[in-house]
């Protein structure tokens, strides 16, 4: 009778040749994707605005793993930034951080010092396996002479290894910067950005800048940081497509809008959440008192944009100094700036749908989460099996004993057992 499916890897027991032979079909498989995926990734990434179509809002996968690794420039001259460049770059050293510093996940000394403590503590473990051999009893409660017990203790390695690196990259860490992978979603709900941008203003309306001044040194890519559909958790896990598919291409930042009532008051539209489709459009003041909206129901509406009259003032951005009052333009506006800064977008040539996508960022956390868990499904799965085999099995120790070689006189009668045998 054939082998049922789950049974497959039954033909590599007993056999090391056929066991090398699949583990090197492994790692052909995965070499051979990523390099087929770079080339793909080379063929069609757009190199021309590194700031506002950087290479995570067009979806690229393995091209930020090469970027961190300073695979930047090629030497036939190419560029990631579009360049063309004579010297192909060179590796940048880090200091191991010993310290309380060390343990920074944004330290990237604090990796270099982890993996030499783990390369330390990992040949010594060796030294100690290679030198003393453990306990009979141990050997035999953990079932150390059984091959899938070695299998589900390494199963158990790369389950812990998919949950940290699953962990880095949707929290953020050194390890996944976000020119590379894009903002997390954690700096949208804590208006990490935002509060940057604040603080920089600030620091300029104090050196005595006016306010379109102040607004005008804030770099495009940092206002660009501070737009929801940067999010990785806003875009859907099964809307397929980068970035750009969804809400275009972004080719200016039109500018900080500032609204204000008719009484002079400023307003600030209150953001969207990460995990809201639709939002309803508030203007709050300086106290968080709404002022302003823009209603479900305008025959009961009593803070229209209308009503009120709002006004909408641009600062820095490619509408720096113009004033909107007409009702239907600053609505717009209000609309926009639920979702951040206000940018322009081209939505034509990707034919862009307006629904958001996930960054990169998001689809290696899901698709690590998801092999970690089942990863950790076959470590208990094979560990559950190695140890209680017996059952698995329908063997069990006293069935053991009476067929053992030389235990009796006639094979499974437990009345001729010899003398000798203890």
């Amino acid at each position: 009778m054939a082998l049922p499916w789950y049974r497959v890897h039954t033909v590599v027991l007993n056999d090391p040749g056929r066991l090398i032979a699949v583990h090197l079909m492994h790692t052909a498989l995965v070499a051979g994707w990523a390099g087929s995926m770079a080339l793909y990734e080379l063929a069609v990434f757009d190199p021309s605005d590194p700031v506002l179509n950087p290479m995570w809002r067009q979806g690229m996968f393995v091209m930020p793993f090469m970027s961190r690794l300073g695979v930047t420039d090629s030497w036939g001259g190419w560029s990631i930034t579009g360049e063309s460049v004579s010297n192909p770059g060179r590796v940048q050293a880090v200091a191991p951080a010993w310290g309380a510093e060390g343990f920074n996940p944004f330290n990237p000394g604090g990796i270099a010092s982890h993996h030499i403590a783990a390369g330390i503590l990992g040949l010594l473990a060796g030294v100690f396996h290679l030198t003393i051999r453990p306990p009979q009893r141990l050997y035999r409660a953990l079932r150390m002479g059984n091959i899938e017990t070695v299998l589900s203790s390494s199963i158990a390695a790369v389950f812990f290894a998919a949950f940290i690196t699953s962990g880095t990259m949707w929290y953020g860490a050194a390890t996944t910067p976000i020119e590379l992978f894009g903002p997390t979603r954690y700096q949208w709900d804590s208006g990490y950005f935002q509060q940057e941008i604040e603080r920089r203003v600030e620091t300029s309306l104090s050196e005595g800048l006016s306010l379109s001044q102040a607004w005008s040194r804030i770099p495009d890519k940092l206002a660009f940081y501070d737009y929801i559909g940067n999010n990785p958790a806003k875009g859907g896990l099964f809307r397929a497509g980068p970035m750009n598919k969804g809400d275009g291409i972004a080719e200016a930042w039109l500018g900080h809008p500032v609204f204000q009532d008719k009484e002079g008051r400023e307003l600030t539209v209150r953001r969207m959440p990460a995990f809201f489709e639709t939002f309803p459009v508030i203007l709050v003041d300086k106290d968080g008192i709404v002022r302003a909206d823009i209603p479900f129901r305008r025959a009961e509406s009593k803070y229209s944009i209308e009503q009120v009259g709002v006004s909408c003032n641009f600062y820095g951005g490619k509408l720096n100094g113009q004033v909107f009052t007409d009702a239907p333009t600053v609505k717009k506006y209000a609309r926009k700036s639920q979702l951040g800064e206000v940018f322009e977008f081209d939505r034509t040539t990707l034919e862009s749908d307006g629904v958001f996508r996930s960054s990169p960022r998001g689809w290696y956390t899901f698709g690590h989460a998801n092999f970690a868990l089942l990863f950790f499904l076959g470590h208990l799965w094979h560990g559950g099996r190695t140890l209680f085999r017996d059952v698995f099995a329908g063997i069990g120790a006293e069935v053991l004993e009476q067929v053992e070689f030389g235990a009796f006189q006639k094979l499974g009668d437990k009345s001729t057992k010899k003398q000798g045998i203890v």
